[in-house]
């Protein structure tokens, strides 16, 4: 190929920039539109604790993680798989590394010097990168049009690929304008939700005003058939954090149909046997705090027990059982606003098996604008790298028919 077919990429979040990297490598010639000004801002963001790029877990359970999804994104993930994302990271000279959750991480841990490395080998390749574009649509003769500080321009290019991200975090530019215009072209989406999002519980005014913020370590939280061991935090509105975050989904669907209970396994290390033979152990008079406090409880746990009942048992079998199953009421979730990820966008059914939208012939989508759903860990990178390498592969076989 040569670089006189022209490439237009808007969107330089992770989709967009290593499909920009796989284009530019082939030989094309590849201009990147972002309406921030600077790429990756929600990379940068996701990093701040640790960049978890993937996750090294058995394929056929990461394969799980995406649900719904699992069938048409799960081969697709097969092709650029964790394995090839964590050697792409060390060839950017950021050696990575498997933390004790499985989880995979740059060494540098932050998204910082990862990115300075991307940008400076897409520069090698000839990308161009336009900031403070903000992409509007076509207009009549079919040129792209972005509105910038200077006006309005155009750009044509022989191929596009939309990367413009989901509707969470819009202040780091991912905000779901491009809906309408795609609605316009006849291009079908999903309404989108918030995901990897804190639920809404009603605690106490001493649960809110003590241990907002408190973290409970060793936790495990249950809906329906589904059952997930991490942490939580405490926030004013209920709670928030990884284990909450795996629950998203059914969470979600559990609302549309009512009122949700969520069980919180306070204890999962222990049976509710030993844990009854421990409060049995307590001496006559002995207060419920310390009880509770001897059968291993924190203060901010023991706060969420007493606010999940009205009466809390005495008896040590049933106090055992509500260790292990504390009843939390969960009222919604948190917004697009303050979630992690978003769920909805361009239907699997708008777009073909080289991630071509079926309406719009020469256009591509990738990353998160497409509708699937994931929680933390790695899989939310996995699948919006995954995918942009996906629709630039498609760019590359359209083009070269």
């Amino acid at each position: 190929m040569t670089a006189s077919r022209s490439i237009a990429i808007i969107g330089a979040g992770p989709a967009g920039l290593i499909a920009a990297e796989y284009l530019s490598a082939a030989g094309f010639g590849v201009d990147i539109f972002e309406k921030m000004p600077t790429p990756g801002r929600k990379f940068l963001m996701a990093g701040r604790g640790g960049l978890n790029l993937t996750h090294s877990e058995p394929l056929p359970a990461f394969l799980g993680r995406y649900r719904a999804a699992a069938d048409w994104l799960g081969p697709v993930i097969l092709k650029h798989d964790p394995a090839a994302l964590r050697a792409w990271c060390e060839g950017l000279g950021q050696a990575v590394f498997t933390g004790s959750s499985g989880r995979v991480f740059p060494e540098a841990m932050k998204a910082s010097p990862l990115l300075r490395a991307w940008r400076k080998r897409l520069d090698d390749q000839g990308v161009a990168l336009h900031v403070r574009h903000c992409w509007t649509g076509w207009d009549e003769e079919g040129a792209l049009v972005f509105d910038t500080p200077d006006g309005a321009v155009t750009h044509r290019a022989d191929a596009t690929l939309l990367a413009l991200g989901g509707a969470s975090w819009p202040r780091l530019g991912s905000d779901g304008h491009w809906v309408d215009i795609l609605s316009r072209e006849g291009i079908t989406t999903a309404p989108f939700m918030p995901s990897n999002c804190g639920m809404e519980v009603t605690f106490s005014d001493i649960t809110k005003e003590r241990f907002a913020g408190t973290p409970l370590k060793t936790i495990a939280l249950a809906l329906g058939g589904e059952r997930v061991a991490g942490e939580a935090v405490i926030a004013r509105y209920g709670l928030e954090g990884g284990a909450v975050y795996a629950l998203a989904a059914p969470i979600r669907d559990a609302l549309a149909q009512g009122p949700v209970t969520l069980h919180l396994d306070l204890r999962p290390n222990q049976t509710a046997e030993a844990l009854a033979a421990i409060l049995a152990r307590a001496k006559k008079g002995q207060s419920l705090a310390n009880r509770l406090r001897k059968a291993g409880l924190a203060p901010a746990a023991i706060s969420l027990l007493r606010d999940a009942v009205a009466d809390v048992p005495s008896d040590p079998a049933a106090l055992a059982a509500l260790i292990k199953a504390v009843p939390l009421s969960v009222t919604g979730q948190r917004g697009l606003d303050r979630a992690i990820s978003s769920v909805g966008g361009i239907t699997r059914a708008a777009v073909g098996e080289d991630f071509m939208l079926t309406a719009k012939p020469g256009v591509f989508a990738a990353g998160e604008m497409l509708d699937w759903d994931a929680p933390t860990g790695g899989y939310l990178l996995q699948a919006s790298f995954a995918t942009g390498i996906a629709a630039a592969k498609g760019v590359e076989a359209w083009l070269g028919k």
